[in-house]
Parts: C-alpha cells; structure tokens; sequence
C-alpha cells in the first residue's frame, strides 16, 4: 500500500457519532469502510459503500467534499479534514478493476415479474435503476441520447471526471441485467401514458437543464448562451482570442469558464454579484480556475449587454453586501454611479436552469402535478400524484449536487419496491 494512501486512511479516527455521515447526502457509512481500508478488506470496504451508493467512483471524485462529508469531519479543527473523497475514488477503481460485487452473491434477490421504467439516465436514474436490479426488478432506462449518463456524461467536463471511468461505472450498473432504449425522449417518442400501459412502476429523472435568464436587456443577442445547454450539448462557438464573461458563481460557471478557457479564448471573466466566500462552488474549483487564468470579478453585477445583433460589450455594476432583517446571509445591493463596460463577445449565463416548459405541461395533462416553478410535486416518498409514477432529481428541484440526486433514486428505489409489493408507503 502506498505510504500516501496509508496516511490518508490513519487520518481517520473513526468517530462513534460519524458527523461525516451526517454530512454527506447519501449517508454513506464513512468510519466503516475506511476501518476496513485500515485492515486492507477492500472488498468489504466497497460493499459497505455499495448499500448507499453505486457511483464511489464518480462521487469520490466531483463531489463537494468540503461542504458536505469532509466539511463534517471532526479532524477539520485541528488539522484538516479525512480525504474522504479520495479514499471513496480509490475503493470505487478498485471494485471496477477488480470486478467486486455490490452485493454478497447471497443477498442477490431472486427475479421479480416486475416491470419498471427509469426515464432518464443522470445520478438520479442510474442509481434507481441500479438499485431497483439489485432487489430483482426488471428495470428499463429510457435515455434520449445514443449515450448513457445524463449530467454525468453532458454536464462534467472530462478534466474533472474521466471519461473511462464513467463508461466503466455505468457497464457496471447496466451488467445488472438493466436494459435501456437508447435515442427515446419522453414527450417526443414516446408518452408517458404508454410508459403507464406497459410498465408497472415510472421513475421521471430527467434533467432541468434549460438555462435561466436574468431578464436584462440584450439577452436575445447572438453570442448569449446557457451554461447548462453549452455543457449538455457541447454546441461551443469559436472563442479563440475572445473575451467571454460567465455570469453565475456555482460548478457550472466554473466548468464553462475553464472549458472555454481551454478552447482558447484570450480572457474570460466569472461575474458574480456575491462575494467570494459566498460562492457555491467547490473552492478547489474556483483555485484550479484561477491557476488557469481566470479573472474572477466578485460583488460585481451584469445589468445589460450591448450590441447590434451580437455582443459587443456588457455593463456591470458593483455591489456591496448588506445584512438585511430576514436573511440568513449578506444580500448584494447595487452601488449607485459605479456602473461600468467591458469589451465582450460572448456571455454565458450560468445561474441555473429549469425544466423543459412544454414537457412539463404534457405531464400535467396526463395527470401529473408541477408546482408553479416548473417541478414535479411529489411526497415524501417521491411518489407523483399518479400513484405509478416517481420522480426525482433536478425535476424535482432539489438541491443541484450528483449525491442529492443520487440519494433520491435510491430512496424512490426504496419506495418503489414497497409501491410493487403491496407494502404501506408511510
């Protein structure tokens, strides 16, 4: 074992109460498997992931580790926190070169007649499906593109999330015996009604990945994209020698600024009205795009872009952090006469994206409710107001990270299951 691997592992203390658990969304079992790590049981260690989760691999890598586990970890105060990240990654390559089991080969449920339909193939559905196949499910994804993995495939850049990787950790859930109609988009090629008809049980996990707009003038200009439609659909201009502004403070804007940073672009600008400490990005994200180049301008806001047809320049103007009665943070107020332009070619708009408007209003029509931010309502148990039908995910406007959406397939896994077996729901 390599002495920094051994070091990052005598690092944990193994507390009883595991505030790392609390903190992570997924509640893996942290203190457990790294003890097993500590006896060099790595099949074990991996097996104690796998009642939680199915993306060790992914998650241990993309995952915000200082505001979710490691942010938790008691050792954070005298030193630094667990490299709990780091330790799950390893586990999770290892199972994938080695071939591990999620499960003991005796706790595999026997085949069920069970038929379920998991719409989309992100965190979410991914971990649905594969949790559903566990329990002896016949589970179907239905996947719009000719590629499996949603948000992980479109959404992370590769320099963050290797692309190897991600095909080794989906085969490995697919080999679950799961079967998945690739080029099918619900609303487009098939209807939900014709999912109710043949499936016994629908999981909606498709994305929210239509861009948010701030209402400014100019957003219609040639040259204004989403972050999260860039990302998805990977339909980039050519910014070689340009200046890009990204608008926007989380992961998105940080991945599209560093993307197209590497495409060439001469300067690009992350605009965002909040301070830094405020961003919710992961830190180590905001570093690595600074080492990168990027020029970050804090308590800044755009209020107008400017041009004849495309973007030629953008004004901003500088804010300054007010506490107000109410709020559990500084809000950013406006600095009046500190207004100010920049010479810019393209804008991308990253904060945030919603659900596909005309999707939305077909679900509502087949019985579906959505609240009036555009989301699927469901209960506690992710169950629509069809009693067939769950959802979960971004559609469900949850918080935005791979593990919150993870936990949702599995616990509309969870819900499923007793939904198929007759079982109470509450």
């Amino acid at each position: 074992m390599e002495k920094e691997l051994i070091e990052k592992i005598e690092h944990c203390l193994n507390c009883k109460t595991k505030p790392c658990q609390v903190g992570c969304p997924l509640e893996n079992d942290i203190p457990a498997f790294i003890s097993y790590m500590k006896e060099e049981k790595y099949k074990e260690a991996y097996q104690i992931l796998s009642r939680t989760t199915v993306l060790q691999s992914i998650c241990g890598r993309i995952c915000p580790h200082e505001s979710q586990c490691q942010g938790s970890c008691i050792r954070r105060f005298k030193t630094y926190p667990t490299q709990i990240g780091d330790l799950e990654a390893y586990i999770g390559d290892m199972a994938l070169k080695e071939n591990f089991a999620f499960d003991d080969e005796e706790k595999i449920s026997r085949k069920k007649d069970k038929k379920v339909a998991v719409v989309g193939s992100g965190p979410a559905g991914l971990t649905c499906a594969a949790f559903l196949a566990r329990k002896g499910y016949k589970v179907t994804i239905i996947e719009k593109y000719d590629k499996l993995g949603g948000l992980l495939r479109h959404g992370i850049p590769e320099f963050r999330l290797d692309r190897n990787i991600l095909e080794s950790a989906i085969n490995k859930i697919i080999n679950l015996g799961i079967q998945v109609k690739y080029n099918t988009e619900l609303g487009k090629d098939i209807e939900l009604e014709e999912l109710i008809h043949e499936y016994d049980a629908i999981f909606l996990s498709f994305g929210a990945n239509i861009p948010s707009k701030m209402g400014i003038e100019g957003e219609e200009l040639q040259g204004v994209y989403g972050g999260n439609e860039l990302l998805e659909k990977n339909l980039h201009p050519n910014y070689k020698g340009k200046n890009v502004a990204v608008i926007g403070g989380g992961n998105v804007a940080m991945d599209c600024s560093r993307i197209i940073k590497h495409m060439g672009a001469q300067n690009v600008y992350v605009i965002y009205r909040r301070a830094e400490k405020q961003m919710p990005a992961e830190k180590k994200e905001i570093e690595e795009a600074k080492q990168e180049g990027i020029e970050f301008l804090f308590q800044n806001n755009i209020v107008k872009i400017l041009g004849e047809n495309k973007v030629e320049q953008i004004e901003c103007i500088k804010t300054e952090l007010v506490k107000k009665e109410g709020e559990t943070r500084e809000v950013p107020v406006d600095i009046e006469n500190s207004n100010y332009q920049m010479d810019i070619d393209y804008v991308i708009m990253a904060i945030g994206a919603k659900t596909e408007e005309k999707l939305m209003q077909k679900l509502q029509f087949q019985g579906i409710t959505v609240n009036s931010k555009g989301y699927i309502m469901v209960n506690k148990e992710y169950q629509t107001t069809n009693p067939k039908v769950f959802a979960g995910g971004d559609n469900i406007g949850q918080k935005g990270t791979v593990a919150w959406a993870a936990k949702s397939g599995r616990k509309a896994s969870e819900a499923i299951e007793k939904f198929l077996e007759g079982k109470a729901m509450y």
